[in-house]
């Protein structure tokens, strides 16, 4: 097995996390609302009166601070995804199937359970990584993939 050196980047990652630490520290405070994006999203369906400017500025936010990053920073990750569409929209679907039975995603569970020492955001941080971890190795190496 050959390690991806380019791959490992742990001082971007270390930053990346304490940037969420943050950013989820500072909503639950400022907002007394956790910051859960599966439940954010799944709050513009329907939206209600007065709640959905938030919600529609921070889904911006997310999808454009990629943007941002690299117009100001420079910062041009190079992404290659090497499976197709199908497998992609499949995984989309399993992942939303999850959220919601799991009444939460991984940002909303993983960070902001873990970090108020939620029992059932354990278990289900448990379950979501478990089950990435199994669906990885069976695709590599009992598929063959």
């Amino acid at each position: 097995m050959q390690i991806d050196w380019l791959s490992f980047t742990p001082i971007p990652s270390l930053l990346g996390g304490i940037l969420l630490g943050i950013a989820t520290a500072l909503y639950v405070l400022l907002h007394g609302r956790i910051l859960g994006i599966s439940g954010i999203v799944a709050g513009l369906l329907p939206p209600k009166e007065g709640d959905r400017d938030w919600r529609i500025a921070l889904i911006l936010g997310l999808v454009s601070a990629p943007i941002w990053a690299a117009l100001m920073l420079g910062l041009r990750p190079i992404v290659e995804i090497d499976t197709n569409w199908l497998a992609i929209l499949l995984a989309g679907v399993l992942v939303g199937f999850g959220a919601q039975y799991s009444s939460g995603c991984t940002s909303g569970h993983g960070i902001c359970g873990l970090s108020r020492l939620s029992p059932r955001s354990l278990v289900a941080t448990l379950a979501f990584m478990s089950a990435g971890f199994l669906t990885v190795f069976v695709i590599r190496h009992v598929i063959g993939g």
